[in-house]
Protein backbone atom coordinates (compact mmCIF):
# COMPACT_ATOMS: atom_id res chain seq x y z
CA UNK A 1 0.00 0.00 0.00
CA UNK A 2 1.38 3.16 -0.96
CA UNK A 3 0.86 6.65 0.94
CA UNK A 4 1.37 10.44 -0.25
CA UNK A 5 2.74 12.50 2.28
CA UNK A 6 1.97 16.40 1.57
CA UNK A 7 5.40 18.33 1.87
CA UNK A 8 5.75 21.10 3.65
CA UNK A 9 8.05 24.27 4.97
CA UNK A 10 11.69 23.71 3.70
CA UNK A 11 11.80 20.09 2.65
CA UNK A 12 9.14 21.11 -0.11
CA UNK A 13 12.09 22.98 -1.36
CA UNK A 14 12.80 21.20 -5.72
CA UNK A 15 11.50 19.39 -8.01
CA UNK A 16 8.54 17.70 -6.43
CA UNK A 17 7.53 21.09 -4.78
CA UNK A 18 7.78 22.73 -8.10
CA UNK A 19 5.49 19.64 -9.35
CA UNK A 20 2.34 20.42 -7.17
CA UNK A 21 4.29 19.96 -3.60
CA UNK A 22 4.16 16.16 -3.55
CA UNK A 23 6.55 14.18 -1.38
CA UNK A 24 8.21 11.13 -2.81
CA UNK A 25 5.79 7.88 -1.84
CA UNK A 26 6.10 5.95 1.33
CA UNK A 27 5.45 2.63 1.29
CA UNK A 28 3.25 0.95 4.19
CA UNK A 29 3.38 -2.35 5.28
CA UNK A 30 -0.11 -4.29 4.40
CA UNK A 31 -1.52 -6.65 1.37
CA UNK A 32 -0.46 -5.37 -2.07
CA UNK A 33 -3.19 -5.51 -4.61
CA UNK A 34 -2.46 -8.79 -6.20
CA UNK A 35 -3.05 -10.42 -2.49
CA UNK A 36 -5.83 -8.66 -1.91
CA UNK A 37 -7.59 -10.27 -5.22
CA UNK A 38 -6.48 -13.62 -4.23
CA UNK A 39 -8.03 -13.42 -0.72
CA UNK A 40 -11.22 -12.02 -2.54
CA UNK A 41 -11.26 -14.81 -4.72
CA UNK A 42 -10.43 -17.50 -2.05
CA UNK A 43 -13.29 -15.97 0.38
CA UNK A 44 -15.54 -16.10 -3.08
CA UNK A 45 -14.43 -19.84 -3.51
CA UNK A 46 -15.27 -20.85 0.07
CA UNK A 47 -18.51 -19.10 -0.12
CA UNK A 48 -19.88 -21.07 -3.12
CA UNK A 49 -18.33 -24.37 -1.80
CA UNK A 50 -20.60 -23.82 1.26
CA UNK A 51 -23.07 -22.97 -0.43
CA UNK A 52 -23.14 -25.98 -2.60
CA UNK A 53 -22.87 -28.01 0.34
CA UNK A 54 -25.88 -26.58 2.00
CA UNK A 55 -27.96 -27.55 -1.14
CA UNK A 56 -26.89 -30.99 -1.20
CA UNK A 57 -27.65 -31.64 2.04
CA UNK A 58 -31.51 -30.25 1.45
CA UNK A 59 -31.58 -32.26 -1.28
CA UNK A 60 -30.39 -35.28 0.69
CA UNK A 61 -33.54 -34.99 2.54
CA UNK A 62 -36.07 -34.25 -0.62
CA UNK A 63 -36.26 -33.13 -3.72
CA UNK A 64 -36.20 -29.44 -4.72
CA UNK A 65 -37.64 -27.55 -7.71
CA UNK A 66 -35.34 -25.28 -9.19
CA UNK A 67 -37.35 -22.04 -8.14
CA UNK A 68 -36.76 -23.97 -4.49
CA UNK A 69 -33.08 -24.22 -5.02
CA UNK A 70 -32.80 -20.74 -6.05
CA UNK A 71 -34.19 -19.32 -3.25
CA UNK A 72 -31.92 -21.17 -1.04
CA UNK A 73 -28.56 -20.61 -3.15
CA UNK A 74 -29.94 -16.46 -2.78
CA UNK A 75 -29.90 -17.20 0.80
CA UNK A 76 -26.25 -17.33 1.21
CA UNK A 77 -23.28 -14.78 0.31
CA UNK A 78 -22.78 -16.13 -3.36
CA UNK A 79 -23.43 -13.80 -6.34
CA UNK A 80 -26.23 -14.52 -8.74
CA UNK A 81 -23.82 -15.50 -11.44
CA UNK A 82 -22.59 -18.11 -8.94
CA UNK A 83 -25.98 -19.08 -7.99
CA UNK A 84 -26.91 -19.39 -11.69
CA UNK A 85 -23.86 -21.83 -13.00
CA UNK A 86 -24.63 -24.13 -9.60
CA UNK A 87 -28.14 -24.76 -10.85
CA UNK A 88 -27.06 -25.28 -14.48
CA UNK A 89 -24.02 -28.24 -13.03
CA UNK A 90 -26.77 -29.54 -10.35
CA UNK A 91 -29.15 -30.06 -13.28
CA UNK A 92 -26.28 -31.49 -15.28
CA UNK A 93 -25.93 -34.14 -12.43
CA UNK A 94 -29.63 -34.72 -12.47
CA UNK A 95 -29.25 -33.25 -8.50
CA UNK A 96 -32.22 -30.80 -9.28
CA UNK A 97 -34.91 -33.00 -11.66
CA UNK A 98 -37.94 -31.31 -12.06
CA UNK A 99 -39.90 -33.99 -14.02
CA UNK A 100 -38.81 -36.58 -11.57
CA UNK A 101 -40.09 -34.44 -8.59
CA UNK A 102 -43.43 -33.63 -10.47
CA UNK A 103 -43.90 -37.86 -10.49
CA UNK A 104 -42.76 -38.34 -6.91
CA UNK A 105 -46.02 -35.34 -6.20
CA UNK A 106 -48.31 -37.00 -8.09
CA UNK A 107 -48.03 -40.16 -6.49
CA UNK A 108 -47.65 -38.78 -2.97
CA UNK A 109 -50.52 -36.25 -3.23
CA UNK A 110 -52.49 -38.76 -6.09
CA UNK A 111 -51.80 -42.09 -5.36
CA UNK A 112 -51.45 -41.78 -1.71
CA UNK A 113 -53.36 -39.17 -0.40
CA UNK A 114 -56.06 -39.15 -2.71
CA UNK A 115 -56.27 -35.57 -3.96
CA UNK A 116 -57.51 -34.49 -6.95
CA UNK A 117 -56.13 -32.99 -10.50
CA UNK A 118 -56.67 -29.51 -9.24
CA UNK A 119 -55.46 -30.79 -5.96
CA UNK A 120 -52.09 -32.13 -7.13
CA UNK A 121 -51.88 -29.02 -9.81
CA UNK A 122 -51.99 -26.68 -6.93
CA UNK A 123 -48.88 -28.67 -5.20
CA UNK A 124 -47.08 -28.68 -8.08
CA UNK A 125 -47.30 -24.92 -8.83
CA UNK A 126 -46.45 -24.08 -4.95
CA UNK A 127 -43.48 -26.42 -5.10
CA UNK A 128 -42.79 -23.66 -8.18
CA UNK A 129 -42.76 -25.91 -11.34
CA UNK A 130 -43.27 -25.06 -14.67
CA UNK A 131 -46.33 -24.67 -15.70
CA UNK A 132 -45.84 -26.46 -19.00
CA UNK A 133 -44.70 -29.47 -17.00
CA UNK A 134 -47.45 -29.57 -15.31
CA UNK A 135 -49.84 -29.58 -17.78
CA UNK A 136 -47.97 -32.09 -19.01
CA UNK A 137 -47.87 -34.28 -16.04
CA UNK A 138 -52.04 -33.87 -15.23
CA UNK A 139 -52.78 -35.36 -18.79
CA UNK A 140 -50.57 -38.52 -17.81
CA UNK A 141 -52.83 -38.90 -14.40
CA UNK A 142 -55.42 -41.83 -14.87
CA UNK A 143 -59.01 -40.44 -15.56
CA UNK A 144 -60.28 -42.41 -12.25
CA UNK A 145 -61.37 -38.80 -10.10
CA UNK A 146 -64.69 -40.30 -9.78
CA UNK A 147 -63.85 -43.85 -8.51
CA UNK A 148 -61.48 -42.00 -5.95
CA UNK A 149 -63.59 -39.35 -5.03
CA UNK A 150 -66.24 -42.05 -4.15
CA UNK A 151 -64.09 -44.36 -2.52
CA UNK A 152 -62.79 -41.59 -0.09
CA UNK A 153 -66.76 -40.30 0.80
CA UNK A 154 -67.00 -44.10 1.54
CA UNK A 155 -64.58 -44.49 4.10
CA UNK A 156 -65.19 -41.10 5.19
CA UNK A 157 -68.79 -41.26 5.69
CA UNK A 158 -68.07 -44.09 8.71
CA UNK A 159 -66.71 -41.91 10.40
CA UNK A 160 -69.52 -39.98 10.43
CA UNK A 161 -72.05 -42.28 11.82
CA UNK A 162 -73.47 -39.70 14.46
CA UNK A 163 -74.16 -37.36 12.20
CA UNK A 164 -77.69 -36.18 9.94
CA UNK A 165 -77.36 -36.29 6.56
CA UNK A 166 -77.20 -33.00 5.70
CA UNK A 167 -74.27 -32.25 8.43
CA UNK A 168 -72.38 -35.00 6.51
CA UNK A 169 -73.55 -34.42 3.18
CA UNK A 170 -72.07 -30.54 3.79
CA UNK A 171 -69.05 -32.36 5.77
CA UNK A 172 -68.31 -34.34 2.74
CA UNK A 173 -68.37 -32.12 -0.02
CA UNK A 174 -65.85 -29.74 2.14
CA UNK A 175 -63.57 -32.81 2.68
CA UNK A 176 -63.42 -33.85 -0.88
CA UNK A 177 -63.35 -30.42 -2.20
CA UNK A 178 -60.19 -29.43 -0.43
CA UNK A 179 -58.45 -32.77 -1.72
CA UNK A 180 -59.33 -30.72 -5.56
CA UNK A 181 -61.75 -32.99 -6.79
CA UNK A 182 -64.06 -30.93 -9.37
CA UNK A 183 -67.54 -30.35 -7.93
CA UNK A 184 -69.63 -32.19 -10.11
CA UNK A 185 -67.12 -35.51 -9.08
CA UNK A 186 -67.79 -34.61 -4.93
CA UNK A 187 -72.07 -34.07 -5.74
CA UNK A 188 -71.77 -37.93 -6.99
CA UNK A 189 -69.68 -39.19 -4.63
CA UNK A 190 -71.19 -37.71 -1.56
CA UNK A 191 -74.75 -38.73 -3.17
CA UNK A 192 -73.12 -42.30 -3.07
CA UNK A 193 -71.87 -42.33 0.26
CA UNK A 194 -75.32 -41.23 1.58
CA UNK A 195 -76.96 -44.09 -0.36
CA UNK A 196 -74.60 -46.82 0.98
CA UNK A 197 -75.16 -45.36 4.34
CA UNK A 198 -78.81 -45.51 3.94
CA UNK A 199 -78.79 -49.06 2.93
CA UNK A 200 -77.10 -50.15 6.04
CA UNK A 201 -79.87 -48.57 7.98
CA UNK A 202 -77.13 -46.23 9.64
CA UNK A 203 -79.46 -43.22 8.82
CA UNK A 204 -80.24 -40.76 11.56
CA UNK A 205 -82.30 -37.85 11.84
CA UNK A 206 -80.37 -36.47 15.06
CA UNK A 207 -78.61 -33.54 14.42
CA UNK A 208 -74.95 -32.59 15.30
CA UNK A 209 -73.24 -29.99 14.57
Amino acid sequence: MVHFEPSSGKAAAGPAAARGGLAPVTYLPGASPAEQADDAADDAAEEREHAEKMLLQRLRGRSLSVVEAQKLLRSTDIDEEAVQEILERFAELHYLDEEKLADQIMHSHHERKGLGRSGVAAEMRQRGLDAELIAEKLEEMPDDEAERATELALKRVQQLDRFDDATIDRRLTGFLMRKGYASSVVRDAVKAALASRRGSGRASTVRFR
